[in-house]
């Protein structure tokens, strides 16, 4: 299996899952969605102001509206390669995360 982006030792967003939000069969992408996948958390944990990770703390699991931001991000970066419009992809994030955004870090 091939090393992705972790938050101490826990997979937050799975090369798998991902591939399947994308309908990827092939593994032939998988360092370059591997990439997406680190940038998109990235730009998630920028917009909440704190660390995917802190879902996880006491047993607690990733909601599925921050999994589908991320797989959003991945998708976008890979649909349209150069062409993604930053400023739209921040303003749909932002609009998504709202209700667990923090006010600051």
């Amino acid at each position: 299996m091939k090393s992705q982006k972790t938050k101490g030792a826990v997979v937050l967003v799975s090369l798998e899952e991902t591939k399947a939000f994308l309908r990827i069969d092939s593994s032939h992408e998988d360092a370059l969605i591997i990439s997406f996948i680190a940038s998109a958390e990235d730009i998630v944990e920028s917009v909440l102001r704190f660390p995917l990770s802190d879902f996880l703390a006491d047993g607690g699991t990733l909601p599925e509206l921050v999994k589908t931001t991320v797989w959003y991000v991945v998708s976008q970066f890979h649909e349209l390669r150069e062409n993604v419009d930053v400023r739209k992809l921040a303003e749909t994030v932002s609009l998504l995360l709202t209700s667990y955004r923090r006010k600051e870090w």
